[in-house]
């Protein structure tokens, strides 16, 4: 079971080839995605038993979250920088159903980034086979931690997320 990205035993970044551990995973765009690796666990399970769409939209922000940090960009460099991201939309197609115990690799990469706004797309690809099983996007706000109106990213996030080096 994964438990975390050091489970593989490399840094998260060593996941953006063709072929992951055997498995022939079409990635959608990115060269270079952050990779998370996941298991499906019984909370993730609906009534039908499957994953649920809750579950799904928290993976998508689990690995968007894990990025930011990955980058230098945690919970308290944004307090610091006396600003946050909140989402504004989340787009999502289900291609299959994930279900209980299986290993997923969650895919993110920003697509967009201007001014207060951001970007990401995401896959979510069953490890074993390489099939897809979601693809989505998020727009962020960046925006003011105390009043909450969006703000201009500066310019060192803007270099560390910009999209030319993801695609």
């Amino acid at each position: 079971m994964f438990r975390s990205w050091t489970t593989f035993g490399r840094r998260a970044r060593s996941f953006s080839q063709s072929r992951v551990y055997g498995a022939a995973v079409r990635w959608e765009s990115a060269n270079s995605p952050f990779v998370l690796p996941m298991s499906v666990i019984p909370s993730d399970i609906d009534d039908q038993g499957i994953a649920s769409n809750i579950s799904v939209v928290a993976w998508l922000v689990r690995a968007a979250i894990a990025h930011s940090t990955a980058m230098g960009y945690d919970r308290q460099a944004y307090y610091r920088m006396g600003t946050m991201f909140v989402v504004r939309r989340h787009e999502i197609d289900y291609l299959r159903s994930a279900r209980l115990g299986d290993e997923l690799l969650l895919r993110t990469w920003p697509s967009f980034m201007k001014a207060a706004t951001a970007h990401r797309k995401h896959e979510v690809v069953r490890y074993d086979n390489g099939q897809v099983i979601a693809r989505g996007l998020n727009v962020w706000a960046h925006v003011d931690r105390l009043t909450g109106k969006p703000v201009r990213m500066d310019d060192d996030l803007l270099r560390a997320f910009e999209p030319s080096q993801f695609l």
